[in-house]
This record gives C-alpha cells, structure tokens and sequence, in this order.
C-alpha cells in the first residue's frame, strides 16, 4: 500500500526506506516538493517562498494538536518543555523549619535605678531624679511573656538542575514525501 504524503512513522532502522525522509528538521524546496508543502505549509519552518522544513522529532515527543483535557491548547507546529529543571522555593509546600535553641534568664534578683514618678526622662534641661533602688520580686511560676528569637538555618543544596525526562528509547521518525496525495473529508 502506499502512504499519504505527510504521514509520520516510527522506523526501527538506521536510515529512511524510499519515499521517506527522517523527521530532523530539513529545509525543503517548495519547487521540487509542492504537493508536500501544501500539506506542511511552513508550520515547520521556512521562509514560505522558496523553502519549507520538514518536523525535527530529535530528542522531542510529539502530542496530538487541540484541546488537552487536562486544559490547554496546542498548536499544530508547537513545540515546548525542557529535561531539566530547576526548583525554587515557590515551588515547594509551605513550611517551616524547626531549629534547637535555649534564651537563659537569670533567676535572681535585680536592681534598677529609675526616676522617680512624674519626672521626665532624657528631656534636655531637666534635673536628673534621684536614684533609688528597689528589689525586684521573681518568681517560678509559668511565664506569662514570651521571649521571641530568630534562628537562622545554614544553607544546603547545590543549585543542580533536576532531570525530568521520561524514561526513553531513541528511535527514528520519517515522514512520507513521496507518496499519494491526501483528500480531505
């Protein structure tokens, strides 16, 4: 049976059978391949007047064009995605880290020299109050204030790309360039 022009394949061999070309990407002549760019356009590639490409499938996988139901389009020609990326901390749940640490208070009593009421504190051209010292009472009950800190975590990780490339087997496509040329339905 012959092929349509257009049609893709997947080709276990090293080379392209007759009337096959593989799927790298060429640019074309539009003069000597008019029934295949009618078809391919330069969806491709090209510059439309004089050349067309053919689809480069090295090291990509295809997707069927149109409305993804996972949501989304693509576009006959698109080509997207990347084997490698790298993470950034918004794309990680939110969390915190837990980090060991103790803020020593003294139990034992203190002294403060204070003014006494009703003077003014660090005010230029006023009279210093007196001093007096009076005994703080502490106590061993639950603490009603809250001390805060910030602990800071050292760093980890190198900054290395993740791979997300599926599992694979490289194989070769190829594209019928000479062939029966389609009808439309």
């Amino acid at each position: 049976m012959e092929e349509y022009l257009g049609v893709i394949k997947i080709f276990a061999g090293n080379f392209a059978p007759r009337g096959f070309m593989l799927c790298q990407g060429q640019i074309l002549s539009i003069a000597q391949n008019t029934a295949l760019f009618s078809i391919l356009g330069t969806t491709y590639g090209g510059n439309g007047t004089t050349t067309f490409a053919l689809p480069n499938l090295q090291g990509i996988v295809p997707i069927g064009q149109g409305n993804s139901p996972q949501g989304g389009t693509y576009d006959l020609g698109e080509t997207a995605g990347t084997p490698n990326v790298s993470i950034l901390t918004s794309n990680l749940p939110a969390h915190v880290h837990a980090g060991p640490g103790t803020i020593g208070v003294s139990a034992a009593d203190a002294t403060i020299s204070a003014p006494v009421d009703g003077a003014s504190i660090a005010t230029p051209g006023t009279t210093v109050a007196r001093a007096f010292s009076p005994t703080l009472g502490f106590t061993t009950a639950t603490p009603s204030v809250n001390l805060a800190s910030t602990i800071t975590t050292g760093a980890t990780g190198g900054n290395i790309p993740v791979s997300i490339m599926q599992p694979y087997l490289a194989i070769n496509y190829i594209i019928c360039v000479s062939g029966l040329f389609p009808s439309r339905n």
